[in-house]
């Protein structure tokens, strides 16, 4: 039998051990093999995807001047892709992909069997051939990617897209090409049409993060997926599942996730993750949640994003600090606060935003593994500087707020 490796290390091994002779084929969604990654890692005391990223673009030759350095002479553009949408800029509207008759007879069958579970099936108009995965990649190509790099971490009240490609999905099944689609970007750079912080930052996603992941969860399973540096024991709040929520930003990405089964990676990390951090929500429970609501979520690359980079739980392999913040890095890339029923200006008290206190609260109870870290001492130098007094009222409204949840009360 021959098969192309899985996405899913349970479903290899289960097939390893059917008592048939398979022949396995490498996966050509990828740049980098799963041996190729291997050797990258190999004698290194921290694997770190900056470096990977420069050793991928080597070898692809994206973005190379002609004597091998990189474009505008610097590898990573990241400070450029932070800026939070101004007003007065829209998004394009999405391109809608209208079910075929194959998807809307799938759409009554899921409807009729499972009417209960999580999400909707209304508006789903996902790409299910690679006719219209392309027009989604080449609607993007013409009117996101050029601001993609200045906003591809912004956020707004009722934008679920932005200018985010939504092709993760049809790119993870196989609808479309990873070495096409990094070419076109490369050219509509070189002729002019995109800015470099646009087609770097995209490129960077694909053949930087995107393999980055996948080689940790091949060189680490299975002994990764049970990572649990903090010790977390806390069940995933209800509101998860329903959106029923009074912040506003949690609502917003919950809510999008009902309705579309998307959010783009800053939503994912700093809002509905960021959260779970905060709340010491156990890893394997937050794991199967975005397993389950998502599109594009499989095992290779739900597994480490949200077990390393959003818990942290790897105990730093995968990222190098914990992805942690309080309100004020929400209120900074969106307008969610705006529209909140907490004021982020407030960090105590029935009013205050829940992720101020419960941001200090995290710090406090993970001090001993955490102030070394040179990467967020800064912030443990500001704790020391606060009074006595207001580092307890910090932790006893924290306490406060992890006391709910443990309640099932909703924040």
């Amino acid at each position: 039998m021959h098969l192309t490796e899985c996405g899913d290390w349970r479903l290899e091994q289960s097939l390893r051990h059917c008592g048939v002779p398979i022949h396995w084929h490498q996966d050509n969604r990828f740049l980098c093999t799963r041996d190729g990654f291997a050797a990258w890692a190999k004698g290194r005391k921290q694997l770190r995807m900056e470096f990977f990223y420069r050793e991928m673009r080597r070898d692809s030759g994206l973005l190379l001047n002609a004597d091998g350095t990189p474009a505008g002479g610097a590898w990573n553009f990241d400070a450029d892709n932070r800026k939070a949408l101004p007003k007065g800029v829209r998004p394009p509207a999405p391109l809608r992909v209208e079910p075929d008759a194959i998807t809307r007879d799938v759409l009554t069958l899921v409807g009729q069997r499972f009417a209960n579970h999580y999400g909707s099936l209304e508006g789903f108009d996902y790409p299910v051939t690679a006719e219209q995965a392309e027009r989604l990649w080449q609607h993007f190509l013409d009117n996101g990617l050029a601001d993609f790099g200045d906003y591809q971490d912004a956020m707004a009240d009722g934008e679920p897209f932005l200018f985010h490609s939504r092709i993760s999905a049809a790119l993870n099944i196989g609808l479309l090409d990873l070495r096409r689609i990094c070419a076109e970007v490369e050219a509509a750079y070189r002729a002019g049409d995109v800015p470099l912080n646009a087609a770097e930052g995209f490129i960077r996603q694909l053949i930087g993060w995107r393999e980055y992941v996948r080689g940790i969860y091949w060189l680490r399973m299975p002994e990764y997926a049970e990572g649990n540096r903090f010790g977390n024991s806390r069940v995933l709040p209800e509101f998860y599942w329903t959106g029923k929520t009074r912040m506003n930003c949690m609502r917003q990405a919950i809510g999008q996730t009902l309705e579309h089964a998307y959010a783009h990676h800053i939503q994912r990390l700093m809002i509905t993750g960021n959260f779970a951090l905060l709340a010491g929500i156990a890893p394997k429970a937050i794991c199967d949640w975005y397993l389950a609501v998502y599109m594009d979520a499989f095992d290779w690359v739900e597994l480490p994003n949200t077990l390393g980079m959003v818990m942290h739980a790897d105990g730093g392999y995968l990222g190098s600090k914990p992805y942690c913040a309080s309100g004020q890095y929400i209120k900074r890339m969106s307008n969610h606060c705006q529209g909140c029923s907490y004021k982020v200006s407030e960090s105590t008290g029935e009013s205050a935003c829940p992720f101020n206190a419960l941001y200090w609260h995290f710090l406090m109870r993970h001090r001993e593994p955490l102030e070394r870290n040179p990467r967020i001492g800064m912030v443990y130098r500001n704790l020391a500087r606060m009074t006595e007094a207001k580092q307890q009222a910090l932790w006893d409204w924290g306490e406060r707020l992890l006391a709910k949840l443990d309640a099932g009360e909703m924040l």
